[in-house]
């Protein structure tokens, strides 16, 4: 199998896509931090001194899928249409889910994957002074798509 963003010479590439179709692109993603149920009571009832936890998580992972062409060196600027970032508390932690659309020539999986990704890591931050046995996983691009135009 060959690597598009390998050049002949084994070196980084950043593809070019300019001949590609304009389509409607969209991917969603998911992960999941795992807390102590201590740490859920507090998030759930906005006790923690950083402020509202789910809320901020929400919009970091907005914030950071917007950057992912500066985070992911290979990534593509994209015309970013949608990004959406829902945080939900279940038994063992919290589950990030994300979706992310765009028109244009290549893929938008690594926004909803980097929005998911920063999510995850705004609750870590905000939460490690009272759980430190926290753990990300799970983390996976759930579904991509694209339909022309």
């Amino acid at each position: 199998m060959e690597l598009s963003h390998i050049n002949k010479e084994g070196k980084a590439n950043m593809v070019d896509v300019a001949a590609k179709p304009d389509q409607t692109r969209t991917a969603r993603a998911q992960g999941f931090i795992r807390l102590k149920k201590e740490t859920l009571a507090l998030i759930a009832e906005n006790g923690l001194k950083k402020g509202d936890v789910l809320t901020i998580a929400e919009i970091a992972g907005i914030q950071g899928g917007k950057k992912t062409h500066e985070l992911i060196p290979l990534c593509h600027p994209l015309m970013i249409t949608k990004i959406d970032v829902k945080t939900e508390i279940e038994e063992n932690g919290v589950r990030i889910e994300s979706f992310a659309k765009c028109v244009g020539k290549t893929g938008i999986e690594m926004e909803a994957l980097t929005a998911v990704n920063i999510a995850l890591l705004t609750i870590y931050d905000m939460c490690k002074a009272v759980d430190k046995h926290m753990k990300i996983e799970g983390i996976s691009l759930i579904e991509k798509k694209k339909e022309d135009l």
